[in-house]
């Protein structure tokens, strides 16, 4: 859904660092930075979020790709040289052993000029150290290990941005600038992250947050989905997207906004939680869900988890306060015959029947025509599931 460009309110959370960065070239002056490149460089999918992310100030403060000392204080520490917390490094990588410091790149996504790269560093990462420092192994195992491992070029350039363009997406990403504006202002707003289709659950889930002692009476959830690349067997983007659509249409409830974020999964458990806490500051929120493993991944081998089950919540609760956020706990909630969605400790005291639907038996039940369960998954996403089947 597409968020009228208006100016955001002023009395919203500041933005991380302070001011929402915008790297957009006003429409004039674009042909003049585009004449002056040296040369042409595509973007991967991850590099075309990153990209657009840095334009629109969804990882404001920066103002382009980050510099080796910036990269490995980050992988260190999570904070950059100057002390400000960041999840995850945000680097241009290349295998083009040719491009040097001070050539100015033209990054181009699927046919569009997305914006020019002026190089300021390159440098070969060490990509264990990375690894180790940003996902807590160095295992082939773990999705983003095996990415930066066999996807990523082997130089990353660091260097200030310039917008041309946005990318042309099927998930139409409203920027932080476009969603402040529809903020309910004086109000605390609510993060919700999520990468699949929305269950009944995961409604709950987020309106109860609504109603968190740390949350003002007046406050709105801003449902904010990934619609970059993600893990292998996740449902394809744009039926994703058909989902959220539909669902926003079917509920309607006027406490609830939507929008889309142009971000690559690093399934990063820990880490993955502050960066997107961060994003979330600068699109204007001032609480975040935390989910039970969040970001979390298994192991493709063993099938062990990579992370704790509260070691994201954990992580991200002790950074909150510098941030300027809060923290809203993931509730455990369970469906029973009796009460409907209650949490599993008020169940079980209860002595409640709960009634349960695994991932697969849904997926086998979508495949077989089989009747989902209102209880379990909204009609229209059921829907929508079914025909892209």
């Amino acid at each position: 859904m597409t968020l009228a460009n208006t100016a955001p309110h002023s009395d919203l959370i500041a933005p991380h660092g302070g001011s929402l960065v915008d790297l957009m070239v006003p429409t004039d002056h674009r042909d003049g930075v585009r004449a002056a490149v040296d040369r042409v460089v595509d973007c991967s999918h991850r590099n075309a979020c990153d990209v657009e992310l840095l334009i629109v100030g969804g990882f404001s403060p920066l103002r382009g790709f980050m510099h080796q000392e910036d990269y490995e204080a980050v992988v260190a520490g999570h904070r950059t040289t100057s002390g400000l917390l960041f999840g995850l490094p945000i680097v241009f990588d290349t295998d083009d052993a040719s491009i040097a410091v001070g050539e100015r790149l033209l990054l181009t996504y699927q046919g569009q000029d997305l914006a020019v790269l002026t190089v300021e560093s390159r440098w070969e990462p060490d990509k264990v150290v990375e690894a180790k420092g940003c996902y807590g192994t160095t295992s082939l195992e773990h999705p983003a290990v095996r990415m930066i491992a066999t996807e990523r070029g082997r130089y990353y350039l660091g260097g200030r941005l310039q917008g041309l363009a946005l990318p042309e997406r099927v998930f139409p990403c409203s920027t932080p600038a476009e969603v402040r504006a529809t903020l309910p202002a004086g109000e605390d707003v609510v993060a919700f992250q999520c990468r699949n289709p929305i269950h009944r659950a995961h409604y709950e889930l987020f309106t109860r947050a609504l109603e968190a002692p740390n949350v003002s009476k007046g406050a709105a959830v801003l449902v904010h989905p990934t619609c970059g690349p993600t893990q292998e067997d996740d449902i394809a983007g744009e039926v994703r997207f058909a989902t959220y659509e539909r669902l926003a249409a079917e509920v309607a409830n006027p406490r609830i906004r939507w929008a889309y974020l142009p971000y690559a999964m690093h399934m990063a458990g820990p880490r993955e939680a502050l960066q997107h806490m961060i994003i979330r500051k600068n699109y204007g929120c001032t609480h975040f869900i935390i989910g039970r493993d969040m970001a979390g991944c298994k192991s493709s081998l063993t099938g062990e988890d990579f992370y704790g089950p509260y070691e994201a919540q954990d992580f991200a609760r002790d950074q909150a306060t510098e941030l300027g956020m809060e923290t809203v706990p993931s509730l455990n909630l369970v469906y029973t015959e009796e009460e409907g969605y209650v949490t599993a400790e008020h169940a079980q005291a209860r002595g409640l029947h709960i009634r349960k639907l695994s991932g697969t038996q849904f997926r086998q039940m979508l495949r077989g025509g089989e009747e989902i369960p209102e209880w379990f998954a909204f009609r229209s996403v059921v829907e929508v599931l079914r025909a892209a089947a």
